[in-house]
């Protein structure tokens, strides 16, 4: 098994990095514009980044402020079966966040390719965090 891990660090307190991975306001600004999002366990959260089919994500835990995790529950292959994992901790006024994507069955092409946009979307959850404005899917270069 592989995982995939990020940390980062974001000049807000904990609750608005919290808001912001948990409401399709926040995550349509940092990851999607197309989405389905309610912050509640049990909840299957829809993800659609124009490839025919929607990246379904469960949530399994919310710990308020804390840790978030989803279970992949449709999506490519290789994420179904993996699980997400968004850790919050808050000093002085900074929140760190470590995202794990974990439970990856073998590091391919697909699991690198992944690597790199989970480091594109923390830079994206800070910018929008700190300065008000992300960088969805639908407004990326790739």
């Amino acid at each position: 098994m592989a995982n995939i891990e990020h940390i980062n660090y974001i000049k807000v307190p904990a609750s608005e990095v919290y808001k912001a991975l948990t409401t399709e306001k926040g995550l349509s600004e940092v990851w999607t514009r197309e989405l389905k999002v309610r912050p509640e366990e049990g909840f299957i959260n829809e993800f659609d980044f124009d490839d025919g089919y929607a990246t379904k994500m469960k949530i399994d835990h919310l710990d308020e402020n804390r840790k978030i995790v989803w279970n992949c529950v449709a999506s490519d292959p290789e994420w179904i079966g993996t699980s997400v994992i968004f850790n919050l901790t808050e000093k002085d006024g900074v929140t760190t966040v470590t995202l794990n994507h974990a439970n990856w069955k073998e590091v391919t092409e697909f699991y690198r390719w992944c690597n790199y946009n989970w480091g594109m979307f923390l830079l994206s959850l800070k910018t929008y965090c700190e300065d008000g404005k992300g960088l969805p899917f639908q407004e990326r270069k790739f």
